[in-house]
């Protein structure tokens, strides 16, 4: 099994129910053939540097494992075409 750890971070002026759906699609995206060990809400912080006018984002941390990559690369093809999501990234904890 392959551990990965996904973090991405929401665009701050979405409503709160959008974003409750937005980060229930992309955990649900995440689940399919794979086991989703902890999704933390680290809350609204502070770029370091402005990303599309925006100076602050809402982070969430994915933990799962997985014996694929499917799933994960399928959160990062979807990421990277949501307006709302403004950076992400996936991390393969252990090989």
């Amino acid at each position: 099994m392959r551990k990965y750890e996904v973090m991405f971070a929401v665009q701050p002026r979405i409503e709160e129910e959008a974003k409750k759906a937005l980060v229930e699609r992309f955990v649900g995206i995440l689940s399919e053939g794979s086991e989703i060990g902890e999704v933390k809400e680290l809350g609204k912080k502070q770029l370091a540097y402005e990303i599309e006018d925006f100076s602050d984002a809402y982070y969430y941390v994915v933990e799962l494992t997985s014996e694929t990559d499917a799933s994960t690369k399928e959160f990062d093809r979807l990421a990277k075409i949501n307006s709302d999501i403004i950076r992400h990234i996936v991390v393969r904890l252990e090989k």
